[in-house]
């Protein structure tokens, strides 16, 4: 198994990161921004997911690191709820909730591998 040194090398963060991203493309729409309960909710999850995984790694314990990835699979759980949301205001499209929605998927289920691991 390779060391990691920097929390950038993990890939659910990676992943994480990405995510962020479309969160923060997919609520610049016109009438998503307008909703600012439920965007700035998503893009604070969105957030967390990333955060929660770099600020586990800085605790330099396994048991530390455990827990904040199990905090950021929760935060995960939070934006493909909040995706629910937006695709039933119609704030997103079906196709947009279905590729980000699985990519959340997969980084959650990357994040509880790494966590099972350590």
């Amino acid at each position: 198994m390779v060391a990691i040194s920097r929390f950038e090398d993990i890939q659910a963060w990676q992943k994480a990161r990405q995510i962020t991203k479309e969160i923060y493309q997919l609520t610049m729409a016109e009438r998503f921004s307008k909703d600012f309960g439920l965007c700035n909710q998503i893009r604070r999850a969105s957030v967390s997911i990333m955060s929660n995984i770099a600020e586990g790694f800085g605790r330099k314990t396994n048991k530390d690191f455990a827990h904040f990835l199990v905090m950021s699979h929760g935060s995960a759980a939070e934006v493909q709820s909040h995706l629910y949301i937006a695709l039933d205001l119609g704030y997103i499209d079906k196709k947009s909730f279905d590729d980000l929605y699985e990519m959340l998927d997969h980084t959650s289920r990357m994040i509880m591998a790494f966590c099972k691991r350590l």
